[in-house]
């Protein structure tokens, strides 16, 4: 049976090297063989790494107490709830779950939409939302739906980090980046600064133009000085890009990301000299991200700046960038209800809020979009 090491090797024997952005694309999401194609699982204390969902239900729980005053609040028949990158459907029955339990009358009137490119995945969803798919629906691509055509919430948690980046670095010798590349010798996987007639390779404009609109910084003199040969950052225009597309979607309602990442303030830190690309494996992070490509789970950190200017441009406008511990907690009107908390869900919530845990790691990205006057 081929392996995803025996494709990527053979696509890199016939083109040369690839960009990590084709490597990372095919070790999560390569057809049957890519880390996210694999049975679920993998996340949780027995997996790979935890995630607010995987901690249990109260997450889906807190988020509905936020996201249900403002689907109930727009003036429509049906509200949205639009989620990508949903994995095997827990957060949407912990959702649904939640809405129904808090208000059914209007939980059923709620779409609830899942952007899914992957049949595996969907099937997965499918099999976990088998009692509530007359209110789900999937779609393949979020171009599926019309422009301007949701009026709801748009939001994927933990999903941005998880799309394919380039990794650009910083030659001293010239003054200017490059992209690097993943070659293959030596039965392994490696980095390799790409080269024309021995000299180095000119970046890809449209590369040159994302790391202009991620990294303003960097357009001055004094910084691009500093830096030392072989800083490493990343760009991110499929990050952007669908941020953009979700933009354009919404017609009315808000617009989240909740994940890991970076403002404009720590955008570029010394201390990171080989960008925030991360390995997951075993509750272990490595650098070591081109071993085993589809038996480790690969991150970037998301540049939630690029994101807010990205919707801004679109017609949105932003609420704020929170802490995940401050945009829980604001959901959390029932004091009657939070005594009546057992012992686990109390230890759930400690580990979604706590600086020390979840609470302080995750940031929430919102931007809005207001009704039209009628």
């Amino acid at each position: 049976m081929q392996t995803l090491t025996d494709i990527l090797r053979a696509e890199i024997a016939a083109r040369g090297a690839i960009s990590f952005a084709r490597f990372m694309a095919a070790a999560l999401y390569e057809p049957g063989l890519g880390y996210y194609e694999r049975p679920p699982g993998r996340i949780g204390r027995t997996g790979d790494f935890f995630t607010s969902v995987s901690v249990g239900p109260v997450f889906g729980e807190l988020l509905a107490a936020r996201f249900g005053p403002w689907l109930w609040s727009l003036d429509v028949p049906r509200p949205q709830l639009v989620e990508a990158g949903g994995h095997d459907g827990r957060l949407a029955i912990d959702l649904l779950g939640a809405f129904g339990a808090s208000d059914p009358e209007r939980a059923a009137r709620l779409d609830y939409i899942l952007v899914e490119p992957s049949p595996t995945r969907r099937a997965w969803q499918r099999e976990t939302l088998r009692e509530l798919v007359p209110q789900v629906r999937w779609v393949a691509d979020l171009a599926e739906l019309a422009a301007g055509g949701v009026h709801g919430v748009i939001f994927g948690n933990e999903f941005l980090d998880a799309l394919p980046v380039h990794r650009l670095g910083w030659d001293a010798a010239v003054g200017d980046w490059f992209e690097w590349q993943v070659g293959w010798t030596e039965e392994r996987f490696h980095w390799v600064r790409p080269t024309v007639a021995g000299r180095p390779a000119a970046l890809d404009p449209a590369l040159r133009e994302a790391l202009a609109a991620e990294y303003g910084i960097l357009l001055e003199p004094a910084v691009r000085a500093a830096l030392p040969d072989g800083f490493t950052l990343e760009v991110r225009p499929a990050a952007t890009a669908w941020w953009t597309l979700a933009s354009r979607v919404l017609g009315s309602g808000w617009l989240v990301a909740i994940d890991y990442g970076f403002t404009a303030a720590d955008a570029v830190q010394p201390e990171r000299p080989g960008g925030t690309v991360r390995a997951y494996a075993r509750h272990r992070a490595t650098d070591d991200v081109l071993a085993e490509p589809g038996r480790q789970d690969l991150t970037a950190h998301v540049n939630f700046p690029a994101l807010i200017a990205a919707g801004e441009r679109a017609g949105l406008r932003t609420e704020g960038l929170f802490s995940q511990a401050a945009f829980l907690v604001e959901g959390l009107r029932d004091d009657a209800a939070v005594a009546q908390w057992t012992a686990a869900r109390r230890r759930q919530f400690q580990t979604l809020v706590h600086p020390q845990h979840l609470g302080e790691r995750f940031k929430v990205l919102v931007q809005s979009r207001r009704p039209s006057p009628k």
